[in-house]
């Protein structure tokens, strides 16, 4: 049977592969998925009684999202990102950004076209831009995981529709300045491209960083698409929340490409999306709080490695990307640390890394003791391996 190049040309995901490596070897702490260990607020599980209170709610409901939903949405861009919704602008929700990422690439481009991001990339958006049969074009960041803006500038061309930016980072961390996010989105302005910015660590900030979305800028409603997310925020991963913020001239093209995959977003989901929102970014601040100390848990654990490792210095999310001084299959290394030591990690190959032996560490999904643990295993891990 006939296989189609497009599908054979996306990457096959990490996590699965080392889910498996996990599962073979019990015992094994994990410090690979980029999940928070914490669960959904109190008042999310009270706003899904409201669902079954209406017998309507069991029927489709509108494709870009319940009209409560869309209130709390309203006010959460204008309270925490600083923007203004104009009669220019749509949101639309999303059964998770990933989606929302999707639902993009088909709005805004033809086969062929290329859409840039940054090299390392998040990995799902490789796949999602090799899907739709367009090209996927990564522009190295600089040594400390910032943007190149000029390098990106210099990577525009006739066929290029969109540049994507994901602040903080995943998989470095990194927070992008407001400066260069400016410049990116006034880059897209003066060329004629949409500026794809994804959005969902926005809450984990440390030691001083802060969060700046690109749709705040004025004049940017046009050709900007913000993508947002309850996964990590609210402790919502399995739930698939997530919504858009787009021009209204993309409106019909994503409702066809959503209406197509998913018809409307779990609206029971929606439900307790609201109550989330009601709640909005103080219920995520005491776990990023507790996050920030584990944070400099581990950089500290790290550092017994010395100069065997480098790591560059990032300030959100809740990765950091190693480099490890050694010519060595990265996905080697990770089966040597779940083997022998326990702990697994993820290869930066996943990532587009392809000349350096790197590997992504998450302590998101796990609480402090237990991360101790494992980075404790880890350092051991490196240090046999390094020598």
């Amino acid at each position: 049977m006939h296989e189609p190049q497009r599908m054979i040309n996306v990457q096959s995901p990490v996590i699965p592969v080392v889910g498996q490596l996990i599962r073979d070897h019990p015992g094994t702490i994990s410090l690979g998925q980029g999940v928070v260990h914490y669960g959904p607020p109190p008042e999310a599980i009270e706003r899904m009684q409201r669902f079954f209170d209406d017998p309507q709610k069991h029927k489709y409901q509108p494709v870009e999202g319940i009209a409560e939903l869309h209130d709390a949405i309203t006010h959460k861009l204008r309270d925490e990102n600083g923007i203004e919704l104009g009669d220019d602008q749509r949101i639309f929700v999303t059964a998770g950004a990933n989606m929302g990422f999707m639902n993009a690439i088909y709005a805004v481009t033809d086969p062929g076209d290329e859409v840039i991001f940054q090299r390392p990339y998040y990995f799902n958006h490789d796949m999602a831009i090799t899907m739709a049969n367009a090209a996927p074009v990564a522009v190295d960041m600089t040594d400390e995981y910032q943007l190149d803006v000029d390098a990106i500038a210099a990577a525009v061309t006739e066929r290029t529709r969109a540049i994507v930016t994901i602040s903080p980072n995943n998989p470095t961390g990194a927070v992008y300045s407001e400066a260069s996010l400016r410049a990116v989105n006034d880059l897209c302005r003066e060329r004629g491209l949409y500026h794809i910015c994804d959005e969902p660590y926005e809450y984990f900030v440390y030691d001083g960083a802060s969060h700046f979305s690109p749709g705040a800028a004025r004049g940017s409603a046009a050709h900007t698409i913000s993508l947002y997310s309850l996964s990590k925020g609210f402790g919502f991963a399995s739930w698939r929340i997530g919504f858009m913020v787009i021009p209204e001239h993309l409106f019909i093209a994503i409702k066809k490409a959503q209406d197509t995959m998913l018809i409307c977003p779990p609206v029971i989901c929606q439900e307790a999306a609201v109550g989330a929102l009601e709640v909005g970014r103080a219920y995520a601040k005491p776990f990023v709080d507790e996050m920030a100390e584990t944070r400099h848990l581990v950089l500290d654990k790290l550092a017994k490695l010395g100069d065997r490792i480098t790591v560059p210095p990032t300030q959100g999310a809740f990765y950091f990307l190693l480099r490890l001084p050694i010519d060595r299959d990265p996905m080697h290394v990770v089966e040597m640390l779940v083997r022998d030591h326990r702990v697994a990690v993820i290869p930066g190959t996943t990532f587009g890394i392809e000349d350096h032996c790197d590997l992504r560490i998450s302590y998101g999904a796990l609480e402090k003791q237990t991360v101790a643990e494992g980075i404790g295993r880890l350092v051991t891990g490196l240090k046999a391996i390094l020598g």
